[in-house]
């Protein structure tokens, strides 16, 4: 039986979206199930429909005999494809349907810029589950309509385009791994009890295209009850992330409750050369400005942070700076210790919460030798799989350190001990997706903020 796609649904199916209400999409060509829109493989998405698959990898519709109208059919592929939906700001609770009702499944998904959500879920030979996570979306609008200042990796300055998912005004959703099997997604907005976990950062936490970090990788090991919101983005300080409001952005979206992890640093320490971040004529990213004393203003400006964020009614965790490491030696670098080392002081000082990053990159790098190397992609950023062990790292210290997160902690998320880092790279199976094209730019309103061209 062909599949059922009436006008009616789909423009049931776009209000819902607009509205943040409950949208309910059924993959494959079979007939959808009730209350579900049908979306079949050449389905690509449209401003129009509001949800359709990104262009790149084109999913293939796969149809069995047995299973109910949901799980009879579904969609898969052998290289990463992307599934969208236009959605207001704001966390989002997504509940999957995976699985082959004639054969086994494996998938993995990511959502916004691979954002680790589910690693290599496994049904066996005719098994069928459902998983839920949380997922942030947002956008650069703030109140009195203003926007932050996106910067060169996130805005194209001569068209006005959004180059990155993280911006748009879509939840995006990739799958891949060796069989994924994709019958069902179910979005609902999260209820106002979700606990969100906003960060703070710069290029060795942000949401990577490639590689990947803590940041990307945190959501992997938090149940429906966290939403990530990852704004660390590359090139920031404690300086520039105030003056292109990506602060504000944070403060006017959180709630009493929600956490704050703050991990700056890397380009503290910089005193001269400018960051190719930025648009030529906008000196807030000069570095020789935004430079930050290890011992001064480094520390003031992490405790400010913390003291602002705890009036706001958050819980502010500062994060030490990760260790540069020397590929030539696969040994630690010594160019982070006063960031590293201060910003301790600055976690006393703000009188909130410390997870020492530092010492435990360090740890993990002497521990693993000559593996070490496969930890971080260049001297500076991590790959996958260094993102993977720090994240296991920061979450082990929310569970010392007994903070209410904690609770939050997938069931079965292992222990980790930093001197003695697992997996070894000889273990590490995690699905890492190749490499691929940036996303086609998306044009956004507007023409101009204080800040510059939007």
């Amino acid at each position: 039986m062909k599949k059922r796609h009436s006008l009616a649904l789909a423009a049931l199916a776009l209000t819902m979206a607009s509205h943040a209400q409950t949208c309910r999409f059924d993959f494959g060509s079979a007939e959808a199930a009730d209350g579900f829109v049908a979306v079949t493989a050449d389905m690509m998405y449209t401003a129009d429909r509001g949800y359709g698959f990104e262009p790149g990898v084109v999913p293939t519709d796969v149809v069995r005999r047995k299973g109910t109208a949901l799980t009879k059919d579904f969609v898969t592929a052998t290289l990463p494809f992307r599934f969208s939906v236009k959605l207001p700001e704001g966390n989002y609770k997504v509940t999957l349907t995976l699985g082959d009702t004639q054969g086994t499944s494996r998938t993995t998904v990511k959502s916004e810029v691979r954002r680790l959500m589910l690693e290599s879920l496994t049904t066996a030979k005719g098994q069928v589950t459902k998983v839920t996570f949380g997922v942030n979306v947002r956008t650069p609008e703030l109140s009195k309509g203003n926007t932050i200042k996106l910067n060169s990796r996130e805005l194209d300055y001569g068209t006005g385009m959004v180059k990155t998912y993280t911006w748009d005004d879509k939840l995006t959703l990739q799958f891949h791994d060796s069989a994924p099997a994709v019958c069902a997604v179910e979005i609902e907005p999260a209820d106002g009890d979700v606990v969100t976990v906003f960060i703070i950062g710069d290029s060795t936490v942000t949401d990577q295209q490639g590689g990947g970090t803590w940041g990307q990788y945190l959501p992997r090991w938090f149940s429906d009850r966290v939403v990530v919101a990852n704004h660390a983005e590359s090139g920031m300080t404690i300086k520039g992330f105030r003056f292109g409001r990506r602060w504000d952005k944070i403060m006017e979206s959180a709630k009493p409750g929600d956490y704050l992890l703050i991990q700056l640093g890397t380009n503290d320490e910089k005193q001269r050369g400018h960051d190719p971040m930025w648009d030529k004529d906008d000196h807030a990213g000069d570095w020789v400005r935004t430079h930050s004393d290890p011992a001064k203003d480094y520390v003031w400006g992490l405790a400010t942070m913390a003291l602002e964020a705890k009036r706001h009614g958050m819980i502010p965790v500062i994060v030490s700076p990760m260790t540069k490491i020397d590929r030539r030696t696969a040994t630690a670098t010594e160019l982070m210790t006063p960031y590293g080392q201060n910003a301790r002081r600055g976690a006393e000082l703000g009188e909130c919460a410390f997870i020492d990053l530092w010492t435990m990159s360090r740890d993990i790098i002497a521990a693993l030798g000559q593996d070490a190397l496969a930890v971080y992609a260049d001297g500076t950023h991590t790959d996958n799989y260094g993102a993977y062990l720090f994240s296991l790292g920061i979450v082990q210290a929310i569970r010392d350190q007994g903070l209410s997160l904690a609770q939050y902690v997938l069931p079965g998320t292992p222990a980790f001990d930093a001197r003695h880092p697992q997996p070894l790279l000889k273990d590490f199976t995690c699905p890492i997706e190749p490499r691929r094209a940036a996303r086609p730019a998306q044009p956004r309103q507007g023409g101009q903020t204080e800040f510059g061209p939007l």
